[in-house]
């Protein structure tokens, strides 16, 4: 392998871990949502974000075996999670629900833009598996992005 493909193989395996801690940290940020929405649509939202977590919490594995057959090193702790994720904490358990949905909108968005930027490494290192499961997870992170806006009454906004 050349040290071009090196380097590409080692950006792809740590966009990966990246993507990994953002799934992490936004599943428990829908979880704690889930968990602490309130007010006349709590019923729906509540069904909502537990939908969305489930779907992304399902994602975590595959990722986490995408790195490991690729030959690198998955996350290890809580920690590690803190260090390479870009989704920001959200520890406040009183937020209005639109709040609740703008953060998880703007969130979603950041992993739709995290996989996008995924799609050339997987290419260049002819990681055709990985090329094929961004595509499908790139595709649920944009429904949920919909969503999120839909109840926000948004459009979504295009490339």
């Amino acid at each position: 392998m050349t040290q071009k493909n090196d380097n590409t193989k080692t950006a792809l395996l740590a966009e990966l871990n990246g993507l990994l801690a953002d799934h992490f940290a936004l599943y428990t940020k829908t979880k704690n949502f889930h968990w602490h929405v309130k007010g006349p649509r709590f019923r729906d939202l509540h069904l909502l974000f537990d939908e969305q977590a489930v779907e992304i919490r399902d994602q975590i594995d595959d990722i986490g075996e995408r790195v490991r057959k690729q030959g690198g090193k998955t996350l290890t702790s809580i920690g590690s999670v803190a260090k390479h994720t870009q989704i920001k904490d959200q520890d406040s358990t009183d937020l209005e629900p639109d709040a609740m949905v703008k953060e998880l909108r703007n969130d979603n968005v950041l992993v739709v833009e995290r996989l996008k930027g995924l799609k050339p490494l997987a290419e260049e290192t002819g990681d055709n598996a990985t090329d094929g499961l961004l595509d499908d997870w790139t595709d649920m992170a944009e429904e949920r992005v919909w969503f999120l806006n839909s109840v926000l009454g948004e459009e979504p906004k295009g490339d």
